[in-house]
């Protein structure tokens, strides 16, 4: 293996190079600052995205990574450049997004010392990370990285901080790299037992009201078109979780829906009365279950999981294959019976239906004056013909995106499912447009969530990224004001916002954009924001205290779902 005397701010960089990174969203400061001078040099081979807020670079990044499907990378100084990652570092990490992270730390000698701007990095990013290292010594520089890139991409993907003193950026070393293939004791990909696919398959053959329930594991994995054999041949209707949405085109005719708090009413009352859930996947979060106790209480339950520790956490299995889902599906496929299940399948048609008089119609096609978040999202959507990569921040909005976006393609909803980061949509869009510039990226955001991140529009201008940006505001911390609604006898404290006048704040950053209020000037103002080349706000100005429905209150059984 040939070497080559570096610095080690140059053997970050070109261990980067290594693994393929093009990317890199940032900001710069004194203890990063060697590795910043040395990218100077790197211009045509890694583009650096210099955002406004260290959050904003690791939500970018991981918007990044969850529509490409590759490592998103963002860098940032010490102190409080490495503490304001701690958010989506949590989230990633929930959402078992492959990012990393390298941080600026002072010198060596001074670790312990209370130094100007040093953090313990590697105590509060433990639990937030998948994997971290301080790196103190150059010569572990290369070693570091390719150990970071093949955690956080094999097995359950996650997030990896890596932590560079600044003395080992400035000295040198003979650079080699060398990619990692294997680190003792880690064993990413479970080794696939036969004997409980047979098992499996035999409770999925003998099932007569089966439920597959669809997680993020297919997309992680790529196994959405062994997916769709699989329900296919089963005749196995299938509804997904937020972070699966997408795996499963919404128009496909064993798609039946949305589970969770906010799902839809069919895959919510049918999972009390299916006799086998299949969890392709999923981890039984409990805005799925709702009460544990009282969920699937007729049903016996095959999960599909490679992380062993989510098995028998929440819900019991009754068989648990532990492996890659895409190499289970391959397996289990053969021993699957071809089966029709008109009569089950009919059922979470009608339930559809009730759930369309009781709740769709008046959402998508209202006939009182005030605008709803649905009918908004709905015209979005037909103008862009489900081709478009929908983001979301968190919220009432969240929600209504995720369950009226038609999806055609997989990796085309990009949400904060497991932390609920307000904040997220902004960075998360521009990360996402940045790896797919020639994508139409829609991101749906609330007027709480908006101002949490609203200083990326900057990023946005700066680097013409030609996201579209549907601000549905409703004065209100909407989700929070619902459960007051619902829960607190209607005390609104502290969730009615005086906001901004947000196009102005829009174009003083250098977006484009326009408000809207009533529905005669929706389309046409839809029509002006997508024609436009570059970034661009509308605001459309909704109801002020609409609610979202379905709804599982918390605590309740799924089986308790209300429709108003």
């Amino acid at each position: 293996m040939s070497t080559k005397k570096i610095s080690g701010s140059e053997a970050v960089v070109l261990s980067l190079l290594e693994e393929g990174v093009d990317t890199i969203f940032g900001y710069p400061g004194g203890a990063i600052m060697p590795v910043y001078d040395l990218l100077y040099d790197y211009q045509d081979k890694i583009k650096h995205i210099l955002v406004r807020h260290e959050q904003g670079a690791v939500h970018a990044a991981q918007g990044y990574s969850r529509v490409s499907g590759n490592v998103g990378v963002c860098m940032v100084t010490s102190g409080p450049g490495a503490t304001n990652v701690t958010t989506g570092l949590a989230d990633a990490m929930l959402d078992s997004t492959p990012i990393i992270c390298i941080s600026g730390q002072v010198h060596a000698p001074l670790l312990g010392t209370d130094a100007f701007q040093e953090t313990d990095v590697m105590g509060f990013s433990m639990p937030l990370t998948k994997w971290n290292i301080q790196v103190t010594k150059v010569e572990d520089i290369p070693g570091a990285i390719a150990k970071a890139f093949y955690i956080a991409t094999t097995g359950r993907p996650g997030p990896v901080m890596i932590d560079i003193t600044k003395d080992a950026q400035f000295n040198e070393l003979d650079y080699a790299y060398e990619k990692c293939k294997d680190v003792r004791s880690y064993v990413p990909r479970p080794i696939l037992k036969m004997d409980y696919v047979e098992k499996a398959a035999e409770l999925i053959n003998k099932a007569k009201k089966p439920l597959a329930l669809v997680g993020q594991g297919v997309i992680l994995s790529g196994a959405e078109k062994e997916m769709l054999a699989f329900i296919e041949k089963a005749g196995i209707p299938a509804a997904w979780t937020l972070l699966g949405a997408s795996a499963i085109p919404t128009e496909h005719p064993l798609n039946v829906g949305m589970l969770g708090m906010h799902g839809n009413y069919g895959p919510n009352i049918k999972t009390n009365e299916s006799d086998l859930l299949i969890a392709l996947g999923m981890r039984f979060d409990d805005r799925v279950t709702g009460k544990v106790d009282t969920y699937g209480t007729m049903a016996k339950v095959v999960h599909f999981e490679i992380d062993p520790a989510e098995v028998n956490k929440n819900v019991q299995s009754e068989v648990a294959v532990i492996a890659d889902i895409k190499e289970t599906f391959e397996a289990i496929l053969p021993l699957i019976e071809k089966q029709e299940r008109e009569e089950w399948l009919n059922q979470f048609k009608n339930a559809y239906q009730y759930e369309y008089e009781k709740v769709i119609k008046d959402d998508l096609h209202p006939e009182k004056e005030g605008l709803t978040m649905g009918e908004v999202v709905r015209m979005v959507n037909e103008k862009m013909d489900g081709e478009a990569i929908c983001i979301t921040d968190v919220g009432q909005h969240q929600m209504v995106a995720s369950r009226y976006f038609k999806f055609k393609n997989t990796r085309s909803l990009v949400t904060s499912g497991g932390l609920g980061t307000m904040g997220f949509g902004l960075p998360a869009a521009f990360g996402a447009q940045t790896a797919l510039p020639d994508k139409p990226v829609v991101l749906f955001v609330g007027d709480g969530g908006i101002q949490m991140t609203i200083q990326e529009l900057g990023t946005m201008a700066q680097n013409n990224a030609k996201v579209k940006i549907v601000l549905l505001n409703n004065n209100f911390l909407g989700m929070v004001r619902q459960w007051q609604d619902l829960f607190f006898d209607k005390r609104y404290s502290s969730t009615e916002l005086i906001n901004p006048d947000f196009i102005t704040i829009a174009k003083g950053f250098g977006v484009e954009g326009n408000t809207v209020d009533t529905r005669d000037n929706l389309e046409s103002s839809i029509d002006k924001m997508f024609k436009h080349d570059g970034p661009y706000l509308l605001e459309v100005k909704v109801e002020k205290e609409g609610n979202v429905f379905p709804m599982v209150p918390a605590g309740a059984s799924v089986s308790d779902i209300r429709l108003d």
